[in-house]
């Protein structure tokens, strides 16, 4: 289940896109037809706003004979059309919430499912029978304020750092070169903001799916808990985005030969299923792209298995030491793998004492 829970999260995200999409196109093409008169001698009435089908019955034509009724522009004169850029911000805005707003459901919802298992002291027989499915019950009854919150921190950010690429694209044709360093640096502050805040809700999230706790307290723990095992976290950190990157790289290489062979018509089997091209390299990269996001996607629930257990397995190293009383709730596989250096550092102190 954890494996399709992907589709699930691509399936909602798909959603808030569908629902910006169309209500930034039924703003964008909320206009009405502005007219405007139109002379080439001299009256008072040029440059006024007209409407074409009673035009002819107005007084416009008696003191002006030779004036026009003629389409200006798309627009509007109403407060609606005046502020229409502030309603697109707000469904720009709408959009980046709701969207950080599920990707946080899909993470928290993961979180809760490994961290049940983690934390089942009898694997598998104390985890619930559904752990995907409860721990999205849980999400969605207990956590959707916590969940709100963090994706509205990321959603300001993200919308400081689209105004700043807006400005970046008018100022590029000015010379003011302090103006181009100060937004420079901005881009660079805001883009370094963005990833920190996303690194700390995520495991804010894993720690509100282990405790409950509410955000700001759970970001506050998540963050002390990695600082106190800072050199691990750098390790682990590496090593999984390099063996995902290449986990990435292998689907989407495999997937790009086959495709190249394929609309190449040099695989036997389908060669006469393969259609005829003039230029094949289009579907072929389309079919990488699809590929990567694809991957990207189910990869991205191994990336959340690996940060869920580490954070529960350095709660479990704080809250026991491994004897009788406190035993640890790791699996034996598990404290094989990282605590085995603890363990050669613990042999020449056990034998002098």
């Amino acid at each position: 289940c954890s494996l399709v829970f992907p589709l699930f999260t691509f399936l909602l995200v798909c959603l808030c896109i569908a629902y910006w999409a169309i209500t930034a196109v039924f703003l964008s093409t909320s206009n009405e037809a502005i007219y405007k008169i139109f002379n080439e001698t001299q009256c008072d009435y040029a440059g006024k706003t007209c409407d074409p089908e009673t035009f002819n019955t107005t007084n416009v034509t008696r003191m002006c004979p030779d004036a026009r009724c003629q389409f200006a522009f798309y627009g509007g004169e109403t407060y609606y059309h005046k502020y229409l850029i502030v309603f697109q911000i707000y469904n720009a805005f709408m959009f980046l919430w709701l969207a950080n707003f599920v990707i946080a459901l899909g993470q928290v919802t993961l979180a809760g499912a490994f961290a049940s298992y983690y934390w089942a002291f009898k694997k598998p027989d104390d985890m619930p029978a559904f752990p995907i499915f409860s721990s999205l019950g849980r999400a969605l009854r207990y956590h959707t304020g916590s969940l709100a919150f963090g994706s509205l921190i990321l959603a300001i950010v993200q919308l400081i750092r689209i105004m700043l690429e807006y400005l970046d694209h008018k100022l590029k044709g000015a010379d003011n070169k302090c103006a181009h360093f100060l937004l420079c640096c901005l881009k660079c502050c805001f883009w370094c903001l963005e990833k920190f805040i996303k690194f700390l809700n995520r495991n804010a999230y894993i720690m509100i799916a282990i405790y409950g706790t509410n955000f700001c307290t759970s970001a506050r723990n998540a963050f002390f808990l990695l600082m106190r095992n800072i050199i691990r976290v750098a390790v682990l950190d590496k090593v999984t985005d390099f063996l995902l990157f290449l986990g990435k790289l292998l689907v989407v290489g495999c997937v790009g030969i086959l495709a190249f062979f394929f609309f190449t018509r040099r695989i036997q089997i389908v060669q006469d299923t393969a259609p005829t091209l003039n230029y094949y390299w289009v579907p072929i990269l389309t079919v990488i792209i699809g590929s990567y996001l694809i991957a990207h996607g189910f990869f991205s629930v191994y990336g959340m298995c690996v940060d869920t257990l580490f954070l529960c397995f350095c709660e479990d190293l704080e809250r026991n030491d491994g004897s009788l009383e406190r035993p640890y709730y790791m699996s034996p596989e598990l404290s094989h793998i990282l605590l085995k250096k603890d363990a050669e550092l613990l042999k020449p102190s056990e034998s002098q004492s």
